[in-house]
């Protein structure tokens, strides 16, 4: 005797289809799983700016705002976190970067972020990270990694500057619009 599935299935098709939008499928093709693994945030208002994330290496902060508008509904920016900030990481936009597993990207994090006002709608970042194997600089006599200015700055003008991790974030709105 089966009586779970009988009982899942009776209870999608009785589920409310806001019930449905607000716990979406699975994708059928296999997204990555992110390295952050976290529930969505709290439902955001109209028109308030809310933080998404920080990235203290690229010195950066993923902001939104859903708009209300249905031509544009989320406002998505990435904000420099302070002018004398050291980035250790480079933010790049995603759209040229076409960040992917088969790339070398990894998916670090998804943050869904409901709307207040349409439970139905959703902003959905997908923040990519693309790691680098940084070597640790040889030891000096004295048994400590440097770096020197002098030799830095010939190093940068030959082009030899070492790669850095990089970031970067796709923004989709997903769900059902709301009439309003």
């Amino acid at each position: 005797m089966r009586p779970l599935p009988v009982l899942l299935s009776a209870m999608l098709v009785l589920a409310p289809p806001a019930v449905l939008a607000a716990n979406p499928k699975p994708d059928s093709k296999a997204e990555p799983k992110p390295e952050i693994s976290r529930e969505p945030a709290r439902p955001q208002a109209l028109n308030v700016v809310h933080t998404l994330r920080q990235i203290p290496e690229a010195c950066a902060r993923l902001e939104g705002m859903f708009t209300g508008q249905a031509a544009d509904p989320y406002a998505f920016a990435v904000v420099r976190i302070s002018e004398t900030c050291q980035p250790r990481a480079k933010f790049v936009d995603a759209a040229k970067a076409k960040p992917s597993e088969k790339s070398g990207w990894k998916l670090n994090d998804l943050i869904r972020v409901p709307s207040a006002a349409c439970g139905t709608q959703f902003a959905v970042v997908r923040v990519w990270r693309k790691p680098v194997d940084v070597a640790t600089p040889a030891l000096d006599a004295q048994g400590k990694a440097r770096i020197y200015l002098d030799d830095a700055r010939k190093q940068a003008k030959a082009g030899q500057m070492a790669a850095v991790p990089m970031f970067a974030a796709q923004m989709a709105v997903e769900g059902t619009p709301c009439a309003h």
